[in-house]
Order: structure tokens, then C-alpha cells, then sequence
């Protein structure tokens, strides 16, 4: 069997184009998430139109039995997972802390902490028993600056830059390579899911200036990904030009 991806989160953004350039060159992938009839024609799409195979797994990566449950019985010809890519996540709301909405906080935590580290150990003991694999950790430049009114956000994404250090650590005997990306501004459905279907405020996000786009990030986890075996991307921070870092922009 050709080359196995597990990218969760694959329904839309990031993780969409990311199965997409893996795909093209010849891996077959396992995609997963929330949007049950989006996943599957994005599934017979790829198979339509690359020579591989994918499976499509729906489930939220907040459901930690379900997470487990799912990933424990993939079959047998699919366990040997070569690349995890967790790029699910998402902010909700971009309020001051006082205001913020406690629901939304407890879903960016769920989400982007705990469900990254629920999918990682289910996934692990397979990359274990080989001494083989690599995870490649979607962060933010969120993870490395902290901004007004991005609380819960930003302390979610320092969250995935430590776990992924910590990784990176104690992975170190079994040879798996870890690797952070953490993308700053993105023109993707993320500030659409940030300000709850608000086009307008999503829109001017990206007003004035070229955002990284969703191909850009895929180009970049494919090259982390396609390194020779001794060679390790740790952590990497992209912006588009536009962009410092997470504090600074220039529209």
C-alpha cells in the first residue's frame, strides 16, 4: 500500500488542501470530520481523479470515546500510518476576557488542545510498534504572540506549541519526527467561524493586503513531510509578506 496521511479536520481549509497535494502525489488518506456529506465528496473526488485510496471518517475531535473508538478499529491495511496531520481547529469569537463567551471558550479548548491529543494518542501506538512516523502539529502565530481580545484563542494555539515540544521529547526513542507549523493571517473559512457566518467582518480581515492561502500551507506541510528520514522541521512560522507576526500587519 502506498504512503498512509491522516489529516483531521479535511472537510474545508488547511486540511482540505492538504489532502489534496498529498493525494496528487500518490498517498493514499484518511480524512476526517464534522460535515458528513462534504467529507465523502471530497473522498470520491480524490479517488476520482488520483490513483490511490481514501477513507472518510466522521467525528467530532472533541469526542474523545468516539475519537478512540474509531481510530482503534481502522483496518488493518490502513494502521501503518506514515504522517498525522492535526489540523483541526478553529477560534470562536474575538472578545475582551470579560466578555468572552464561555462556551466558545470551552470548543477552541476542546478542540484545538484536547482534540489534538485525543487523535495523537489513538494514532500512536501504531507509529510506536514500527519506530516510524511523523505528526505534523497546525499551530498559529497565536501560539507565539498573544493579542487583544484572542484569550482563549492564543491560549489554546501556546497550548499546541508546548505539547508539541513536549512530543517531540518524549517521542524521541521511537523516531518519530515532530513537527509545528504555525500560519499567521489565512484567507480561509476561519474568520467566518471566528464571527459566527459575519461575511462582512470576515472579509475585512483580509481587506488591504495577500493572505496565505490554504495551498501554501499544504506545499509547506508536504515539504516537512518529504524530508530524508534524519532530517526534522521542529517548528516553523509562516506569515504571508503582510505580516510580522501575529501583533504586526501592514494593509
Amino acid at each position: 500500500m502506498n504512503n498512509i496521511i491522516l489529516i483531521t479536520g479535511a472537510s474545508s481549509g488547511f486540511g482540505k488542501a492538504i489532502a489534496y497535494k498529498f493525494a496528487a502525489a500518490g498517498w493514499n488518506c484518511i480524512i476526517t470530520g464534522r460535515r458528513a456529506d462534504r467529507l465523502h465528496e471530497i473522498a470520491a473526488d480524490l479517488e476520482k481523479n488520483n490513483p490511490i485510496k481514501v477513507l472518510p471518517l466522521v467525528f467530532d475531535v472533541q469526542d474523545r470515546v468516539t475519537v478512540t473508538k474509531t481510530l482503534q478499529a481502522l483496518p488493518q491495511e490502513w494502521k501503518n500510518i506514515d504522517v498525522l496531520v492535526n489540523n483541526a481547529g478553529l477560534a470562536l469569537g474575538r472578545d475582551s476576557f470579560e466578555q468572552a463567551n464561555l462556551d466558545d471558550w470551552d470548543t477552541m479548548i476542546d478542540t484545538n488542545v484536547k482534540g489534538l491529543m485525543y487523535v495523537t494518542k489513538a494514532v500512536l501506538p501504531f507509529m510506536t510498534e514500527r519506530k516510524k512516523g511523523h505528526i505534523i502539529n497546525i499551530g498559529s502565530t497565536a501560539g507565539k504572540e498573544v493579542y487583544k481580545d484572542g484569550n482563549a484563542y492564543c491560549a489554546s494555539k501556546h497550548a499546541v506549541d508546548a505539547i508539541s515540544k513536549a512530543m517531540r521529547i518524549d517521542l524521541l526513542p521511537y523516531r518519530i519526527k515532530v513537527t509545528a507549523i504555525h500560519p499567521g493571517a489565512a484567507e480561509t473559512e476561519f474568520s467566518i467561524v471566528r464571527f459566527k457566518g459575519d461575511d462582512a467582518k470576515a472579509d475585512a480581515v483580509y481587506d488591504g493586503y495577500k493572505a496565505l492561502q490554504a495551498a501554501d500551507i499544504a506545499d509547506i506541510t508536504y515539504y516537512t513531510a518529504t524530508l530524508p528520514e534524519h532530517v526534522c522541521i521542529n517548528d516553523l512560522v509562516v506569515t504571508c509578506l503582510s505580516q510580522a507576526n501575529s501583533l504586526y500587519l501592514h494593509k
